[in-house]
């Protein structure tokens, strides 16, 4: 008897040491945290805790440069062409029942979840129309999650409504008690406080900051007097020969559309300031609890910004590399610290290599990126690596004229006081973005009355001033269009290839676009 309980407790405590090696994993995931007009300046503890302990990635990129598309890539690893969410609106897929029915159930989290052992616990931002009372609203708790606080709608720091597992948990504007960013520190430590400690844990936070209205916690409201965006050689500059949507941009910028900008770009770096103290406390009670060693933290954004870049007083939405180009650091097992690596990486790679990460084989799934973890422990090849990712977008407009902007007709949105638009229903791209030894280039086509190109040598160019589109080698042309066609109709494994070319392939920038969704095509009817 006595040799059969020690078998037992044998077997107990080798079975306890193998999950102790599975790695937990955390993410935490800003919105609208750009990297190129410097949104990482007031992270200095992010930096340091996850940036000089592991490995940066300064080439990383988004699959859609606006928050509800990128966030659905992220989680199911997938362009917007293949996750059909094309907007932040419902009729654009954000969070619908179709996307609940045919995206939620093959996400990464579903899979650690169902696969790996794995607690999940998510905080924060889902999808901007999560809780929409025409998909499920609050009561709605995507597959894959064992603990769920989500936000209701889009990003807010007061007066808002948690699902807390499907309950609605409604915040005032106390700030000991209702600040975003500061309860989902407190949530997330208590997590990490209360979990089971015989099963590895996925932890996802989704802060608001720095997204709009940019409340910054009291303590910080006078932090940055005198800090003003970023004048790049792209500020207040007139994008002469660019698509209609940046050269109808005036400039220069009233001076209005200046100090609001000004204003706007301080006030995102003090929300900022509060998620520094989030990644501290997370990173902290992790060491505390001896599970730092054994713990991937990936820190990102689900897009770029721009404070008056081509006179665009300021959003997301373009296709440049302030609106598509994201932060990424990550710190865990075995990745050494202080590396910094130039590969191409996009946030469809995110499901994957955190599914890499746990063990289980992303290529089982039908998830178009590709695991990042073997580059980040020293036994990736970076010659097989990929050397192009696609950037897609789909514009919104209103089917009316702006009443205070009639000269620029129905289509247009996100306009200004002194009618600059931000967006318009034919700000609809593809881009392939290039970046290998042998070229750093981006190609790009719009689907509008002048089929426009855009085409970026950005070695020569990094802030995207010249469109050489009608200068360079029809030949390079050729193919970059081929490879955006490529892209665009890839699923799966075929998205992973690198560059490949036809030289037969004559130059079409229009079939790319032949394959309108409903959406666009009652677009096209309405504005004939």
């Amino acid at each position: 008897v006595q040799k059969t309980v020690l078998r037992v407790l044998h077997c107990q405590l080798e079975h306890n040491h193998l999950r102790a090696r599975i790695p937990n994993i955390v993410l935490i995931l800003t919105d609208d945290l750009d990297v190129s007009i410097g949104g990482m300046i007031p992270l200095n503890k992010t930096r340091k805790l996850i940036g000089d302990a592991g490995i940066t990635f300064p080439n990383t990129f988004v699959a859609s440069p606006l928050c509800c598309p990128s966030r659905a890539s992220i989680l199911t690893g997938k362009y917007p062409h293949n996750h059909h969410v094309i907007n932040n609106t419902l009729e654009g897929n954000c969070s619908s029942q179709s996307w609940q029915k045919t995206q939620e159930p093959a996400t990464f989290p579903a899979l650690l979840q169902k696969y790996g052992y794995y607690q999940t616990f998510f905080a924060g931002k889902y999808l901007n129309e999560y809780g929409n009372k025409e998909a499920g609203g609050v009561d709605h708790v995507p597959s894959g999650w064992d603990y769920w606080f989500a936000l209701e709608k889009n990003s807010k720091y007061y007066n808002y409504t948690l699902s807390v597992n499907g309950k609605a948990q409604r915040h005032g504007q106390n700030y000991s008690e209702d600040y975003l960013t500061d309860v989902l520190a407190n949530i997330s430590i208590e997590f990490l406080q209360y979990k089971s400690n015989y099963r590895p844990f996925f932890m996802m936070v989704s802060t608001p900051a720095p997204h709009s209205p940019w409340t910054a916690a009291p303590q910080y409201e006078g932090q940055f007097p005198n800090v003003k965006a970023p004048r790049d050689p792209s500020f207040n500059i007139h994008g002469k020969d660019k698509h209609w949507l940046i050269r109808q941009a005036k400039t220069p910028m009233a001076n209005s559309s200046v100090e609001f900008l000004d204003n706007a770009y301080r006030k995102r770096w003090r929300t900022l300031l509060s998620v520094d103290d989030l990644v501290e406390k997370v990173v902290k009670k992790l060491e505390v609890r001896g599970e730092l060693a054994n713990t991937y933290v990936i820190f990102t954004s689900d897009n770029g910004y721009h404070t008056g870049q081509f006179s665009l007083p300021l959003d997301k939405r373009q296709l440049y590399e302030f609106d598509i180009r994201v932060p990424l650091l990550v710190r865990g097992p075995n990745i050494k610290p202080n590396q910094t690596s130039p590969l191409l990486v996009a946030n469809i790679d995110l499901g994957p290599t955190i599914l890499d990460m746990a063990g289980y084989n992303a290529n089982k799934t039908q998830m178009d990126g590709m695991s990042f973890l073997p580059i980040m422990i020293g036994k990736g090849n970076s010659s097989t690596w990929r050397t192009d990712v696609l950037v897609e977008y789909e514009g919104e407009g209103h089917n009316v004229s702006d009443p205070a902007c009639p000269i620029l007709g129905p289509g247009v949105s996100e306009c200004f006081p002194d009618c600059v638009c931000e967006d318009s229903y034919n700000n609809t791209y593809a881009c392939v973005r290039t970046l290998s030894q042998a070229a750093n280039l981006q190609y790009c086509e719009f689907d509008d009355n002048e089929v426009f190109v855009e085409v970026y040598n950005l070695t020569a160019d990094p802030f995207q001033l010249t469109n050489i589109a009608k200068t360079i080698d029809q030949e390079v042309l050729e193919r970059m269009n081929h490879r955006l066609m490529m892209l665009q109709s890839c699923s799966g494994q075929s998205c992973r290839t690198p560059g490949v070319y036809d030289s037969r392939f004559k130059f079409q920038p229009r079939l790319m676009f032949d394959n309108l969704s409903p959406h666009r095509s009652r677009w096209r009817q309405m504005l004939k």
